[in-house]
């Protein structure tokens, strides 16, 4: 039996694992959480979502435990936050079967750190579109169940290992729809687009996603957030590729994909009080993934001199609510309109 390791059991691994556990897969969850090792360890993990629970009781270790394996991985599925990617991929390479694969089931341009780690021919790119929140320990709320939850996988270039493909859909098709594509990292950029709207913008209101949508003025944020990273990402030479089920027509017209798209997502995926990663994290005093989504669009656009305004007020914003100088807050939405202009 393929041994699969999902690194990172926060809520969507958590989502995931306990999909593969209950499929009778043979898996080891590997999380940072002391308090959400012990309680799954205890009393087991339990997944609640609209179609209904899951309770299963999961092989788990803990990060510092990871020294103490002795037998290797066939498949890593890797759902830490982007900024830890380069870290945590080197922690697993020695745990990672010398013809096994490393896939990063993450948000951001992380493929290439990946790569770097554990070889090229061992690495699988990945998209995910799966909504979910943990508070509790032990107890993960998923928005989006398997039904609803959406992947796309693929190689990086020629020396990734095609071969493993079928393997991988199969694997996460336990938790979700799933997509191949021929070219990941355009379909990671389309992603890349999609969170550039979404997940930092709505947070910065201190907001559930649909609040955010539905606050008069913050959908042209959105669309122009978007739009700055689909130039980017042309000027980085990434395709336009149909994600989250669209269909060719629907990207056929530049100026309207970034208006399509989002329409798509939350028809699709988002739920009435479901919050993003970013707020979750604020709400826990931790840092968010701002510099890997709407910074690294700024980031990239100055590479080619492509000015990114709006992108780049949503990382301020972002910054100084880290920094502890302001909490998320509607009032913010001015600030940010205030770059369409610029």
């Amino acid at each position: 039996m393929t041994r699969i390791a999902v690194v990172g059991a926060g809520a969507n691994g958590s989502s995931i694992g306990a999909d593969l556990i209950g499929a009778g897969e043979d898996v080891t969850l590997i999380e940072q959480w002391p308090a959400h090792v012990e309680k799954m360890r205890v009393d087991g993990l339990q997944i609640i979502s609209p179609e209904g629970e899951i309770h299963v009781q999961p092989d788990v270790r803990h990060f510092c435990q990871v020294a103490e394996l002795r037998d290797r991985f066939d498949v890593v599925l890797m759902l830490v936050k982007a900024y830890d990617a380069p870290w945590v991929s080197t922690l697993i390479q020695p745990y990672l079967a010398d013809d096994g694969i490393l896939v990063g089931v993450q948000n951001g341009m992380t493929a290439g750190v990946i790569a770097e780690a554990v070889g090229p021919q061992r690495t699988l790119g990945c998209v995910i579109e799966c909504s979910a929140t943990m508070t509790d320990p032990g107890v993960v709320h998923r928005h989006t169940p398997a039904s609803r939850s959406w992947f796309a996988v693929g190689t990086l270039d020629e020396r990734g290992p095609a071969h493993r493909i079928p393997e991988l859909a199969r694997i996460l098709g336990l938790s979700g729809t799933v997509e191949v594509f021929d070219d990941i990292l355009a379909a990671k950029w389309m992603k890349l687009v999609s969170n550039s709207t979404l997940l930092v913008t709505s947070a910065i209101l201190g907001v559930p996603m649909l609040d955010a949508l539905h606050t008069p003025g913050f959908r042209d944020v959105m669309i122009a957030a978007g739009n700055e990273a689909m130039t980017v990402g042309a000027a980085e030479g990434h395709s336009v590729l149909p994600i989250f089920g669209l269909d060719a027509d629907e990207i056929r017209d530049p100026g309207r994909i970034v208006d399509i798209m989002t329409d798509k997502l939350f028809a699709s995926f988002v739920v009435p009080g479901a919050t993003t990663t970013v707020l979750q994290d604020w709400r826990k005093g931790r840092r968010s993934e701002v510099d890997d989504l709407n910074g690294h669009v700024v980031a990239r656009g100055a590479a080619h001199s492509i000015r990114t305004p709006v992108n780049a007020r949503v990382v301020e914003l972002a910054h100084r609510i880290e920094a502890g100088e302001i909490s998320p807050d509607l009032s913010h939405l001015a600030t940010m309109r205030e770059a369409l202009d610029q």
